[in-house]
């Protein structure tokens, strides 16, 4: 019998050297992918930037705008070669608890009605549908609305994130 070794993950703050590895992973698992001067920025201006690196590898990441006592998660990736693997939701436990520490009270995302996984990644982990965009994302035909996602962030969840 032959066994697989495991591979070490590790969720690290992002560093601008690994804006090439991130913009990899973000143009291999989405249509309409953020560029690089938007991650550039988000590390420039403070925001909670995240890479996820699986045996060395950087499989994933997240941004997260924190202010007022609200965090806003503006992305969170997983490479198509890594999801179905619980990154995602290893990283959505981060996003949560990193939050916290900012002393945010709540969370915000917004998510394509499209996206089933994500969404129902996010209802496992307690979010709520709080509102629509209307219009907010490209699509092949026009534009794809958003739905407000939110969680209370010192409720205690029933979900499998750790948080």
């Amino acid at each position: 019998m032959v066994t697989v070794p495991k591979r070490k993950i590790v969720i690290r703050a992002m560093e601008l050297e690994d804006v090439d590895d991130v913009m990899l992973v973000e143009r291999s698992a989405y249509e309409y992918p953020w560029t690089r001067g938007i991650f550039e920025d988000c590390l420039r201006v403070g925001y909670i930037c995240r890479v996820l690196e699986n045996g060395g590898e950087v499989s994933g990441h997240l941004v997260i705008s924190a202010a007022a006592g609200e965090a806003h998660l503006l992305n969170i990736c997983v490479g198509p070669n890594t999801q179905g693997l619980g990154l995602g939701r290893r990283m959505l436990s981060h996003a949560l608890m990193a939050a916290r520490v900012a002393a945010a009270h709540r969370m915000i995302l917004e998510v394509r009605p499209s996206n089933w996984r994500a969404l129902r990644l996010y209802q496992s982990a307690d979010f709520e549908v709080v509102g629509r965009r209307r219009g907010y994302y490209p699509a092949h035909e026009g534009r794809e609305d958003a739905l407000v996602m939110a969680r209370d962030l010192h409720r205690r969840s029933n979900a499998k994130t750790n948080s």
